[in-house]
């Protein structure tokens, strides 16, 4: 195992060094060669400039200068530039390919070269999409040039120009009065195939006979001295009808006449009408593993030069065998507790615990309530609490636990929604020296995230409670809402809970979601507790009382839900249901709706609209102290959001003995259990109803889920959540500090 090991580290920094070698090339190819743009139409310039004086013109051909780099450039390349030529002509195949590293790769050679050069577009400039590259960075793929008395003519042999179109203006070219010498250089070679033609060469020609029969005529017509193609690996010279052929294909790369390998570019000297040609030898002679070395290295730079998709498939694959190196190596995994933690230290104290919630009292929301019952609960047992909470304007408590956050903007129709200065002083100074053992956090954003922020600089491990399902408020969040919805949300909340030390959830269902998202944190279930003391029943006289100032009659059955008036708690779906119902044979009911929000008006509307007027009752907001009176009202609990991680305005209801009919979710599946303390249906109007008129008409019913619905919610009692929730702490501290952090 040691050994093993020991090879992969080694493996594992050797593609580390590779990866950055790789990535530093390429940087320094982007960065050291410039951007080339009409190359062609400034070497003409430079050509035309300097020009002899006297007749004589001295040219070099090179051809198939793809075949090996070095030679070229290392060997070549001097004996050019010393003797004296007035261009240099490729005649083709000087990249590898016509992708753009190749076309950059051949820039950064050719400027090895003192004279100006041109080069003929064959068959390896023109492929893999390279025709555009060729037209912009060099010029047309077939043009001309008269210097002196002699005339240069660039032909496109690949099939990518017309080739009417060209025999036409070459014509016209050839014919210009006053020429001693015409030179014509193609990449392809037109004349027929030579017996000495390599293996795998053979169809390395002209093979267009519509194009080259008629080009051959006009070259001999118009007595055309010298025609110069590349695409094959020897060097040939041979003469049809008057005009000679020269194909030379050795500048860059070996080819073999007889038993002799060599290298070579042609040497063009042309005095009046006498053209002399010379093929330049070079005379190199390798050992065998210097010629693998060679081929080796050309290999390799043609092969980080021509594919930029490849070099990016083989940066991917080296990061990625990193990696899971490196965590195959480097990171400890152990997928079980760890048992050897000692909680003791920290179970058998006093916490601080510090709280940063986005809402809080006088704002009454669930997670507000959340948060207070934990507050006191964590009080009851001697824990102290310090909460960081937003400032509301109309709030007059007095709480020396409370530290609030003076607010920038609120939102919502009465301004519930708050977003507190996340740089107000007393957020830092205060939680410092409070010195926190643990902070909990209710929000994954705003304070949610300066609580996170602050654990980390003061290294205090970080709770956070899942309360909210924000792909159900897509619609609060100025972004495209499939955008949030689907993508946004559940990579916050991952991103978020990851951060973490520990995480809270109320159901099962809660739970499971966060392990599909990918939060791989420590996680507790628990719901949050519900008070059941005593004085929290109301009397006779109060419940009465209420009844008539709502005007709800002695004989009429109440239906009792209790959410944030907003459209993720659905509650135009009861009212349909209600519609779908009105006209049966039932019992007389009400339908009260506690809470307020920004969909009161649209609900306002849509009631109108149902003629539910004499049906439902919209009480706005209560108080959490009286709200004990209002479940008293009620017979049912109804419930219709299925944006809930846990529904705990239903606990409360069956606190207060109330059966449940609610529309199936993941935060409600976990609380009601069907047919034993209420019902929970699909999002049906029939299904929903069917089982409402089941309630409001069998008493007996109503009555026993009640019975079991308070048998239930006893275990969910206050102390047990607080306590649960502060061994938890514990546990998160406790393996916080065992990891050094």
């Amino acid at each position: 195992m040691i050994q093993r090991d020991r090879w992969l580290k080694i493996f594992y920094f050797t593609s580390l060094v590779l990866l950055t070698g790789l990535l530093a090339h390429r940087a320094y190819l982007y960065l050291a060669t410039p951007d080339f743009l009409s190359v062609h139409a400034a070497q003409l310039a430079k050509i035309t400039e300097a020009a002899p004086s006297d007749d004589e013109l001295k040219f070099a051909v090179v051809g198939n200068v793809n075949n090996s780099v070095r030679i070229f450039g290392e060997e070549i390349v001097p004996v050019i530039n010393a003797g004296d030529y007035d261009f240099v002509v490729s005649a083709g195949n000087a990249v590898s390919s016509g992708r753009e590293e190749s076309y950059r790769a051949i820039h950064r050679l050719f400027r090895r070269l003192e004279p100006p050069y041109l080069l003929t577009f064959g068959e390896n400039e023109y492929s893999d999409f390279g025709s555009y590259r060729f037209y912009e960075q060099f010029g047309p793929h077939f043009f001309s040039f008269r210097l002196k008395d002699s005339l240069f003519v660039f032909l496109d042999g690949t099939g990518k120009s017309d080739t009417a179109w060209q025999l036409m203006w070459l014509e016209r070219e050839l014919a210009l009065p006053n020429l001693q010498n015409r030179f014509v250089f193609i990449g392809t070679p037109l004349h027929p195939p030579l017996q000495e033609t390599p293996v795998f060469e053979s169809e390395n020609y002209l093979d267009n006979e519509a194009f080259r029969r008629p080009l051959m005529d006009l070259l001999e017509s118009h007595e055309v001295d010298v025609v110069f193609s590349a695409n094959l690996s020897v060097y040939s010279r041979l003469t049809i009808d008057g005009v000679e052929y020269i194909t030379t294909g050795g500048a860059g790369g070996p080819f073999v006449t007889g038993e002799t390998p060599f290298h070579h570019f042609v040497d063009v000297t042309v005095a009046g009408e006498s053209v002399s040609i010379q093929p330049v030898l070079f005379d190199i002679h390798l050992p065998a593993w210097r010629r693998v070395l060679d081929g080796m290295w050309s290999a390799t730079y043609a092969f980080f030069h021509v594919s930029f998709l490849r070099f990016l498939l083989i940066i991917t694959a080296l990061a990625l065998l990193a990696v899971y190196l490196h965590r195959l190596l480097f990171e400890n995994k152990d997928y079980y507790p760890d048992f050897d933690v000692d909680e003791a230290p920290y179970r058998d104290r006093s916490l601080r615990v510090a709280m940063y919630s986005n809402n809080y009292f006088p704002f009454v929301s669930g997670i507000t309530v959340s948060v207070d019952r934990l507050r006191r609960g964590l009080e009851a047992l001697g824990d102290q609490v310090l909460l960081f909470v937003p400032r509301y304007d109309r709030d007059t408590r007095s709480d020396p636990a409370v530290e609030r956050a003076p607010t920038l903007a609120a939102f919502g129709n009465k301004g519930e929604f708050r977003l507190s200065n996340l740089f107000h002083l007393q957020l830092f100074t205060r939680l410092r020296s409070f010195r926190p053992d643990v902070i909990h956090v209710h929000h994954p954003f705003w304070l949610g995230s300066v609580g996170l922020f602050l654990g980390r600089r003061l290294r205090v491990p970080v709770v956070y409670t899942y309360h909210t399902r924000l792909e159900h408020y897509a619609h609060f969040v100025p972004l495209p809402g499939p955008l949030f919805r689907n993508l946004i949300s559940h990579y916050l909340i991952k991103r978020f809970s990851n951060k973490c030390d520990g995480v809270i959830v109320p159901t099962q269902s809660a739970e499971e979601y966060l392990r599909m998202v990918g939060v791989k944190t420590t996680t507790l279930i628990q719901p949050t507790g519900i008070d059941l003391g005593d004085e929290q029943m109301p009397s006779a006289e109060e419940v009465a009382c209420l009844r008539q100032r709502l005007g709800i009659a002695e004989t009429e059955l109440v239906l009792i839900s209790v959410s944030r008036l907003s459209k993720e708690k659905n509650i135009g779906f009861m009212l349909r249901c209600l519609k779908k119902i009105k006209s049966a044979d039932l019992p007389p009911f009400r339908l009260l709706l506690v809470g307020e929000g920004p969909g009161r008006g649209q609900l306002e509307t849509l009631i109108g609209e149902l003629s539910l007027q004499d049906r439902v009752i919209l009480a706005g907001s209560v108080e959490p102290e009286h709200m004990n009176r209002y479940y008293a009202l009620a017979d049912v609990f109804v419930f219709a959001s299925r944006s809930e991680t846990q529904g705990m305005v239903i606990l409360e209801a069956m606190a207060a003995g109330l059966p449940v009919l609610a529309v199936r979710s993941s935060g409600i599946d976990d609380v009601v259990q069907e047919g034993k303390t209420g019902f929970k249906t699909t999002e049906n109007i029939d299904a929903w109803g069917g089982q409402l008129e089941r309630l409001l008409c069998d008493s007996d019913l109503r009555e026993r889920l009640s019975r079991r619905a308070l048998e239930l919610v006893r275990t969910h009692d206050i102390s047990a959540f607080s306590r649960n929730v502060r061994n938890f702490y514990v546990r998160v501290m406790a393996q916080y500090h065992a990891r050094g952090r």
